[in-house]
């Protein structure tokens, strides 16, 4: 048996399968004691990074039996699976997948619902089951055990893409409009080039009178008959026109480059570093607010010490210089309590956090909850309960970097911070400083006793994985030393998923499109 998951759960395919290639979805569902007869089908959506179908032969279901990359195969209503309750089965080939598909949805829809007068309250013991198909094993499964009333679709779960590697998520969301819930929200019509009708009609297919042609050529207009009168441009137009437009946040980002490299050339040599980071990630020109949170628990102590958290926050700084024109980012502390400690800038980041040090001694304690609260009612200060149900929008996003060097005391407090927060328009990058467990790889006495020196960070792991948010906020990255990797490198962490949260947050409405 494999893993058994739970609505929003995840599940990453590869760690005890590293040359998996082959897998096979088998959905199956229970029809309660009825005389009606149910039509239902499973269907497949192919999403792009859009989170669109960017062909319509990636819409797999009865009539479309085959992607068009031929890595999804549908097997049709004919009950294959290797169960007996298995009602559709869909095979995936891993390596076929092309490489635009970023995203793959299951879902399951009642044909004519509405007019037949079904929905999910008439179904039980649904589930959709993922298995080796090389070694017809079972990878996990998820039973469904929501209560539906008047769905007549289900999303069952998902394939996505994290870090070039395939995951699987238990979903489980239900829609009122059938199969057409998923068509309006995955697929938009392709228009063709040319929407004109073709013909094979030649000239000489035309009977064309002589007269006519006759009377067409008289009418021709000689243009060495016509005078055209000498148009006359003012000079300043001119000179307007050979001058090319500079957009206000262009000129800003102009004159803050000036700036840089006059008053802080060492943070003008970092944000070049970024732009690499940024160009790559198709961040070139994005706008955010940007909040550097820090651990100022007692066992940050040498780290602060030796400097290596002000040299972090500059690098932070400098990100910040290119999601900001204001070249600021707001500092966060936490430990027992939290704290806003005000704006780091290029006037005022020479030995910052060694003078916010002072008004903030380091604390015995460390709680994520409490300042993840913090920056949200500092952002988003129409909720002050810190509850949030409903997503809001705004027209430029917060970027958290979220530092620590270990576990929190209140973790249920944190994770519902983090399932409030992902109805906002706010990123949250963790960071933990640390040798990870996970890292841990030698034997014997040695090897435990690495092991019980490390640190455990697989709090922040679930968070990165945590389900049931109505969008995924949250990325997490571990480094022993922050000056162990390069500054290149860091920033390529630090735009690792944040882009693909940025699309979708567009698509679900928390960022209004500039």
């Amino acid at each position: 048996m494999g893993i058994q998951l739970s609505k929003g759960e995840r599940f990453d395919l590869f760690p005890a399968n590293p040359n998996l290639q082959k897998v096979s979805f088998a959905l199956g569902w229970q029809i309660n004691e009825t005389k009606d007869n149910f039509d239902i089908d499973a269907s497949v959506f192919m999403l792009g990074a859009e989170g669109k179908i960017p062909h319509e032969r990636y819409f797999v279901f009865y009539n479309n039996l085959r992607s068009l990359d031929d890595s999804v195969h549908h097997l049709g209503n004919h009950q294959t699976g290797k169960n007996p309750g298995d009602k559709e089965t869909i095979n995936v080939d891993l390596h076929k997948i092309s490489p635009e598909i970023q995203e793959i949805i299951f879902v399951v829809t009642i044909h004519e619902a509405q007019a037949k007068n079904q929905n999910f309250s008439q179904i039980h013991n649904a589930f959709i089951r993922l298995d080796n198909s090389e070694t017809h094993s079972e990878l996990a499964c998820y039973n469904l055990q929501e209560h539906f009333s008047g769905e007549t679709a289900v999303e069952f779960g998902r394939l996505y893409k994290k870090n070039g590697k395939w995951r699987f998520q238990a979903v489980g969301q239900g829609y009122n409009a059938g199969l057409k819930s998923f068509v309006d929200k995955y697929y938009v019509e392709i228009k063709q080039e040319d929407n004109q009708p073709e013909t094979n009609l030649n000239n000489s297919d035309v009977d064309i009178p002589d007269l006519a042609i006759n009377e067409l050529a008289a009418t021709q207009l000689k243009i060495s008959e016509v005078e055209i009168p000498e148009l006359k441009i003012p000079e300043l137009a001119i000179t307007e026109l050979a001058t090319p437009k500079v957009s206000n946040k262009s000129q800003k980002a102009i004159d803050l480059e000036k700036k840089l490299e006059e008053k802080a050339p060492h943070i003008f040599n970092l944000v070049k570093k970024a732009d690499i980071s940024l160009q790559k990630a198709n961040l070139t020109n994005h706008d955010a607010k940007v909040a550097l949170c820090l651990d100022i628990s007692v066992s940050m102590s040498a780290l602060y010490s030796a400097g290596k958290i002000q040299r972090l926050a500059e690098k932070i700084l400098a990100l910040g210089c290119r999601f900001d024109d204001n070249a600021a980012i707001d500092i966060f502390l936490f430990g027992i309590n939290s704290y806003y400690a005000g704006e780091m800038t290029i006037e005022n980041f020479p030995n910052f956090i060694h003078h916010i040090l002072k008004r903030y001694p380091l604390e015995g304690g460390t709680y994520y909850g409490r300042v993840m609260q913090e920056i949200r009612n500092f952002y988003f200060p129409d909720s002050r309960d810190g509850s949030r149900y409903a997503p809001i929008s705004a027209d430029k996003p917060v970027y958290v970097m979220f530092v620590t060097d270990g576990a929190t005391t209140d973790e249920s407090a944190t994770k519902q911070q983090l399932q409030w927060s992902s109805y906002e328009p706010l990123f949250w990058q963790f960071m933990a400083i640390g040798k990870s467990q996970k890292d841990v790889k030698r034997k014997g006495v040695g090897g435990w006793f690495s092991r019980a020196t490390a640190s455990d960070f697989s709090f922040l792991e679930q968070l990165d994985e945590m389900g049931d948010r109505h969008l995924d906020n949250a990325d997490f990255f571990s480094v022993e030393d922050p000056e162990s990797i390069a500054d290149e490198e860091l920033y390529d962490l630090l735009t690792t998923e944040y882009p693909n949260w940025v699309k979708s947050a567009r698509l679900k409405n928390l960022l209004l499109y500039s």
